[in-house]
């Protein structure tokens, strides 16, 4: 208790910073599930990537950020470990939100698609079972969302198998394509709004006092939905086909409208991305918060600060703008060859599996998400479509993920200790 008097001010201060640079690393590594699949398909460059990313990665965070926050601060630890020392709960937030920061950091810098999920579940549970006592991790928590990590793949991964196939049923494979995209890329951005609409309407607008019922949520997001795919129907229109009877140049005109498609997928998906991942940086903070304002309690209960929203939105931000180009890079081009119409299925895919989650409160790997959406579409064209070394690769860092960030999260935990007690 006297330590948290003592230094709850410095202690408030390193939660701060130290969630941002996590924060940093979410926007630096995790971005490339957001924009990869829209740069690796050419349908946005790397610029146009980055400036969408930020607005909807920060709306995302900002206005639907709240409920996985809850589950990762209050559901990994058990409460009841920590009453009597809070004093070790801040120190093992702190040392968890900079072993995940640091491992993040190292992973950009490679170029290596981690899960941020994973750094920081990994670390919470070193610092918990080593700097507390075993019996202090939920371990049932822990293994629902070790599930979530391989049921979140595979759901993507069926999803946008499921679009890519619906796609080239109707459009791709019709006598005449470029008709049947007009006719059918509509209902295709339809969904797309209104799938963004019900998560912002359902859960992320609660904290700042617009409460409606599931009905209004339905109504307003299927207005949303028409106005989405009216906005990209005025896109549609400028396309024209062109006239040869080269089918690849009818599939190039195609191929254009599901450009101006995955555009707003890559919103979808940016802004799904946010309101999933700002809890890994926050969380901790929101426990660290609570607990010195509350001088030393541990609450069941607290309120989310928006400010602490905005430090974490903030964060992600600004990795985005200033390392974000470099996984983006790795994930758009290097795990399969993707058109728009099998990036729109991906972003699609992977989108919808993480507004599922972001909803249900369950804290999955939007990494995972990603490349099991890209790896569907992949399989929808045979294994060979596939790069299997790079998809090893890939497979292996997340392995690796989990006892980095736990054996540096119990470095630090006892650097904090030496230093304050």
């Amino acid at each position: 208790m006297s330590i948290i008097a003592e230094h709850g001010q410095l202690l408030l201060i390193l939660a701060c910073l130290f969630g941002f640079f996590m924060a940093w690393g979410v926007g630096a590594n995790d971005v490339a599930n957001a924009m990869g699949t829209s740069v690796g398909a050419k349908a946005l460059t790397i610029k146009q990537a980055i400036l969408i990313a930020m607005l909807f990665e920060f709306c995302g965070a900002y206005l639907a950020g709240g409920e996985v926050t809850e589950t990762i601060r209050k559901g990994i630890i058990d409460p009841a470990f920590v009453a009597n020392s809070p004093d070790l709960l801040v120190f093992g937030m702190l040392s968890s939100l900079l072993a995940a920061g640091v491992w993040l950091f190292v992973a950009s810098m490679m170029g290596w698609p981690v899960s941020t999920t994973h750094s920081i579940v990994g670390a919470l549970v070193g610092f918990a079972a080593v700097g507390i006592d075993t019996n202090a991790v939920n371990w049932g928590k822990v293994g629902q969302i070790v599930a979530s990590w391989v049921v979140s793949p595979v759901m993507a991964g069926t999803i946008s198998f499921g679009l890519f196939l619906s796609a080239q049923r109707l459009i791709l494979n019709a006598p005449k394509p470029f008709e049947a995209a007009k006719k059918y890329i509509p209902y295709y951005l339809f969904l797309v709004g209104f799938m963004i609409a019900m998560v912002t309407l359902t859960k992320g607008l609660k904290h700042i006092g617009l409460g409606l019922n599931y009905q209004q949520c339905l109504g307003y997001s299927a207005v949303i939905g028409v106005i989405v795919a009216g906005i990209g129907q005025l896109f549609l229109r400028r396309i024209k086909d062109v006239p040869s009877g080269d089918g690849r140049f009818r599939f190039a005109s195609v191929e254009r409208m599901f450009a101006v498609l995955m555009v707003f997928t890559a919103c979808a998906m940016a802004f799904a991305h946010g309101s999933n991942d700002v809890a890994n940086a926050i969380g901790p903070v929101a426990a660290v918060v609570s607990v010195i304002q509350s001088g030393g309690v541990i609450g069941a209960k607290s309120a989310l600060p928006s400010w602490i929203l905005l430090v974490g939105a903030g964060g992600i931000v600004f990795g985005l703008a200033t390392y974000g180009f470099k996984v983006i890079a790795t994930v758009g081009t290097k795990i399969t060859e993707l058109t728009p119409s099998r990036g729109f299925a991906a972003e699609l895919g992977a989108a919808s599996t993480v507004v599922i989650a972001s909803a249900t409160g369950l804290p999955i790997s939007t990494t995972h998400t990603l490349v099991g959406a890209v790896l569907g579409v992949g399989l929808a064209r045979g294994i060979a479509a596939l790069n299997l070394s790079v998809i090893r690769n890939i497979f292996m860092s997340w392995i690796i993920t989990l006892p980095a960030g736990a054996g540096l999260a119990i470095v630090f935990f006892f650097i904090f200790k030496a230093i304050f007690l």
